[in-house]
């Protein structure tokens, strides 16, 4: 259940601030940090979570570690929300065809 790492991971506002900026594209530490309410080690921490929990990735370039989005961490969240949405459609479904055969009746 990786997916569960990376909900509990995403559970912490800055960790989620933090994702939604590397949304926008690779990043450093120090381009995260930048407006941010918390210091640059803090940030670090924060992306050591997201980065345990299988959501984001880095690579060194020079002397910094730049991170991004991990698009497998995302499928595992988006496999098993797709649970979900694919049983809710499938109610809705159910729902609109059952109206349309007791229109059929009247």
């Amino acid at each position: 259940m990786a997916y569960s790492n990376a909900f509990a991971a995403l559970a912490d506002p800055t960790r989620r601030e933090v994702f939604e900026r590397l949304a926008q594209g690779p990043r450093s530490v120090g381009d995260l940090a930048e407006g941010l309410p918390v210091s640059r080690p803090a940030v670090s921490q924060h992306l050591k979570v997201l980065k345990e929990a299988g959501l984001v990735t880095d690579h060194p370039e020079g002397a910094r570690r730049v991170y991004q989005i991990d698009p497998q961490g995302l499928g595992q969240m988006r496999a098993w929300l797709d649970r979900f949405w694919d049983a809710a459609l499938a109610a809705f479904q159910a729902e609109v065809e059952r109206d349309d055969d007791k229109e059929d009746e009247a």
